[in-house]
């Protein structure tokens, strides 16, 4: 699986002294995307803690645009701060799932339903075009962009919901689940990666008819079925887990 993480320790082009704001604005999301990227990917263990020095040389910067990247994966639920003693990779127990893939079921099953009732024709053929970008990448075995498409899917179909209130808390649990549900595709004792791809075609066609309560009940056992892979992948021998290439 490769990761975003250049090897050769290029460093991320700085911002120029015109337009300085925006490039470090943007500048902090590419640092954040790809950071997010290695922690989602499995490049560190469960529970490992975040090899600040290593990630500094890799990415070409300093510990402070670090720092603050690590702050945000914080608040998404990826890693936790350590009082002075750096951060960690958030490690959640068979538990944990099992309650978080069950409210994220909850929340994607009323975000297709009220989709359904406020979607453009627009915003679906938007997501048509991330879904087959998405069967692309599975085509070509590609992990990394087949689960970019894939989320971009499932944050579209919340957006569609147009409920703030849903869409924050999706968001708030989204975060805390990412790299057991990218890890999840690995599942051995099923092709995990097959199934997801045949129930996104089902998506698609239940979005496109705007058939609220078959879309809802799809969407939650398309959690539900995440869950029980997410959960097989955690009990499987570390050496299975997914590295980098």
């Amino acid at each position: 699986m490769k990761s975003t993480i250049p090897d050769t320790g290029v460093p991320i082009a700085p911002p120029s002294l015109n337009g300085g704001d925006r490039q470090e604005a943007s500048l902090h999301g590419e640092i954040l995307l790809r950071l997010r990227d290695y922690v989602v990917e499995g490049n560190i263990p469960e529970g490992g803690r975040v090899p600040e020095r290593q990630l500094c040389e890799m990415l070409g910067i300093s510990r402070t645009p670090l720092r603050e990247a690590l702050k945000v994966l914080a608040a998404e639920g990826l890693i936790e701060l350590l009082p002075n003693r750096g951060a960690r990779v958030r490690q959640l127990s068979q538990r944990d799932l099992e309650e978080l893939f069950d409210v994220m079921a909850g929340l994607e099953s009323l975000a297709g339903r009220l989709a359904c009732e406020a979607i453009t024709d627009a915003e679906i053929t938007a997501i048509e075009q991330l879904h087959y970008e998405m069967y692309g990448s599975y085509l070509h075995r590609d992990m990394h962009g087949y689960f970019r498409a894939n989320q971009r899917i499932h944050e579209s179909i919340v957006a569609a919901a147009r409920n703030e209130t849903l869409k924050a808390a999706y968001a708030n649990f989204a975060g805390r689940i990412r790299r057991v549900r990218y890890s999840a595709n690995f599942a051995r004792k099923r092709q995990r990666w097959a199934e997801a791809m045949r129930e996104h075609e089902a998506i698609l066609d239940a979005l496109r008819r705007r058939a609220a309560s078959e879309l809802s009940d799809i969407l939650f056992q398309h959690l539900r079925n995440k869950r029980a892979a997410a959960i097989e992948h955690l009990t499987e021998p570390r050496e299975d887990a997914p590295v980098s290439s």
